[in-house]
């Protein structure tokens, strides 16, 4: 009895044993005591800028100062032209309509520089400074073939401000350019940029040519029309006249009338109210190879005089028009007249570098020399320039 009573409690104790060490195996996979980890070592980054060269900042800062200084001198020289236009309606009705630009002042009398298209057909003109005195102003004359004008406001001469000129002769691309204007009739609104590109002629809605004119990625909005486009010392190197933009917003492709034929035309407009374009007095046409061939002329780049105005200054000269015609595919040509190949020594190809010419580099007055063929053979003419009739 007490023999089998122990191998039971031995049974027992063993299968107790057994239990508690399931149920501690079971523990421990059910919730494992965490280990003890080090405690890690925090990783810290440290980045050391390369230091710019000296140079660099101090070149950064001198940029700055020149932008600054430029605006700080010139921008009371800009002002906020507002033209008042009247309108008709389907039904002849009148309605008034406004639009701005941008001018600056050139003297102490209050002379106003601004583009033609900024006041043309106006009412009334209303110049804002930058003090905001509003004042109307008066247009002393125009020049749409380079679309300028100068106006003239009544102020005392201590609200004037004006600008300092410049030279277009030397510019080179690359320089630095300054615009300050008017863009959607925000004041005095300054961008900067380059020179893009010299020497381009840009062709007026009405047909003429201003030549020499200066290209620029400064950004020009409208509202900038008029105002002056600066180099870094802040003189007057251009009035900034148009942009090509297909979205009508700026695309770097702003253009600005060259300041040395802005002086020579404001200088014109102010002493007799308008500016006397030279001229010659005579229509021609452009010598190309294929025309050269089909007319047997003696040259293949030229200008083929078809006609002389009487009483005028190649008239005068002796120089000779067609004295027969001919059909050229739907149109008759007068042929047989002088043909024109330079100009003061200058070769003229087509009749465009002839009318430039005349429009930079001459006067109402002057003498000019021109080389012809006549006949098959080179003779020189000389020639007093006339004025181009105004209308």
């Amino acid at each position: 009895m007490n023999h089998s009573r122990s191998k039971v409690s031995i049974i027992v104790f063993a299968l107790v044993t057994l239990f508690a060490l399931l149920g501690c195996s079971f523990l421990t996979q059910v919730k494992p005591n965490p280990t003890p980890q080090p405690t890690p070592t925090p990783i810290v980054i440290i980045v050391t800028p390369t230091p710019l060269p000296p140079g660099a900042i101090e070149g950064k800062d001198i940029e700055e100062q020149i932008v600054t200084s430029v605006y700080a001198r010139v921008s009371p020289a800009v002002v906020h032209i507002t033209s008042h236009i009247i309108v008709r309606d389907f039904f002849w009705g009148a309605i008034p309509e406004e639009g701005t630009g941008s001018g600056f002042v050139i003297d102490k009398q209050g002379h106003i520089v601004t583009n033609n298209h900024v006041i043309a057909g106006a009412e009334k003109i209303v110049v804002t400074l930058p003090d905001e005195t509003s004042v109307e102003a008066e247009v002393v004359g125009t020049d749409s073939a380079n679309d300028l004008a100068v106006l003239k406001i009544d102020v005392s001469p201590d609200k004037l401000h004006p600008v300092e000129w410049g030279s277009s002769a030397n510019l080179r691309v690359g320089q630095r350019a300054i615009a300050i204007g008017n863009p959607f009739g925000l004041d005095r609104t300054l961008t900067t940029g380059v020179i893009s590109s010299l020497g381009r002629p840009l062709q007026e809605r009405g047909g003429t040519t201003i030549y020499d004119v200066i290209q620029t990625d400064a950004a020009i909005n409208p509202g900038n029309s008029g105002g002056p486009l600066l180099d870094s010392e802040g003189k007057v190197i251009g009035v900034n006249t148009a942009i090509y933009s297909p979205s009508g917003g700026s695309v770097g492709l702003g253009f600005a009338i060259p300041v040395d034929t802005v002086r020579r035309v404001v200088a014109s407009i102010i002493e007799k109210g308008y500016y006397p374009h030279p001229w010659l007095g005579i229509k021609g046409l452009s010598i190309t190879p294929e025309l050269a061939k089909r007319l047997d002329l003696p040259v293949e780049r030229g200008v083929l005089v078809v006609e002389v105005v009487q009483g005028q200054p190649a008239a005068q000269a002796g120089i000779r028009g067609g004295s027969r015609k001919v059909r050229l595919g739907n149109y008759v040509v007068p042929v047989g007249g002088d043909i024109l190949t330079a100009i003061d020594g200058n070769k003229i190809g087509e009749m465009e570098d002839l009318v430039k010419y005349l429009e930079t580099k001459t006067v109402v007055g002057q003498t000019v020399n021109l080389t012809i063929m006549r006949n098959g053979k080179e003779q020189n003419i000389e020639v007093k320039l006339g004025e181009r009739p105004r209308d």
